[in-house]
């Protein structure tokens, strides 16, 4: 599990009155969105910004480049085993409107039977890292939290992303002083992970091409998304389900 993945609107104070009706949704305020994938340190490892606020987050995520690594072979190779079965990607933590892929883990909204309310209390709790980390973004920069008052769109991108690389700095040099919780019960059995990535094909040849529609397959594989589903209800029941009875 790499982290959470969720959406922040940033109110636009200064928004051109010709921009207004594509940055604001409904009757509210013009925004303009942060999508970030932060883990449970906080550190945000993926941030897109720019996008006008009638937007959600599948149309941001249709937009994104979070799986540009991935897709382009340039990300590190992760393997991990569940249950069994090995996964040969990384997932995230996200909310009921993501859709149902293999790197997409939500939670379940009614859940019957103690397993299932085991795992949704687990996610839930593990999801709501990247909603902190929006919150102290906000909290250490009051440029953030209050309303943009540029006009200047390009500007206000490179505010996001000057403070988004600060917000990093200062995790990274206090990370020595947290006190983080067990998270085990998102990476059950052996997993190996390398950063060793094959290049040895040029990126433009066609058998890469070909690569890149397999790999967008199988990041948008419902089955997969199944499978994992159920076999991290069943480790996270293994592991915690005698401790809560």
């Amino acid at each position: 599990m790499i982290g959470s993945i969720d959406c922040m609107h940033w109110e636009w104070k200064n928004c051109p009155r010709s921009w207004r009706g594509q940055y604001t949704r409904g009757h509210g305020k013009p925004t303009i969105v942060l999508e970030a994938v932060a883990s449970q340190d906080l550190w945000i490892w993926h941030a897109f910004f720019g996008l006008p606020g009638t937007l959600n987050d599948i149309n941001v995520l249709d937009r994104s480049q979070v799986f540009s690594d991935i897709i382009q072979g340039r990300a590190p190779k992760v393997n991990f085993t569940v249950n069994g079965h090995n996964y040969p990607m990384a997932y995230y933590l996200t909310d009921g409107i993501y859709p149902k892929w293999s790197t997409f883990i939500q939670s379940i909204p009614l859940p019957q039977g103690l397993k299932a309310e085991l795992f949704a209390e687990k996610q839930e709790s593990a999801r709501k890292d990247v909603e902190r980390a929006f919150g102290v973004l906000q909290s250490r920069f009051a440029i953030v939290k209050n309303p943009a008052l540029l006009w200047d769109k390009e500007k206000i991108g490179k505010i996001m992303r000057t403070c988004v690389i600060l917000h990093n700095m200062i995790v990274e040099n206090e990370r020595n002083t947290y006190i983080l919780s067990d998270t085990s019960e998102f990476e059950s059995g052996e997993s190996s992970r390398s950063s060793q990535v094959d290049i040895s094909q040029p990126t433009d040849s066609p058998s890469n091409f070909v690569n890149r529609h397999g790999i967008q397959a199988q990041l948008r594989d419902q089955q997969k998304h199944n499978r994992l589903k159920a076999d991290l209800v069943e480790n996270i029941w293994q592991k915690y389900g005698n401790l809560d009875e």
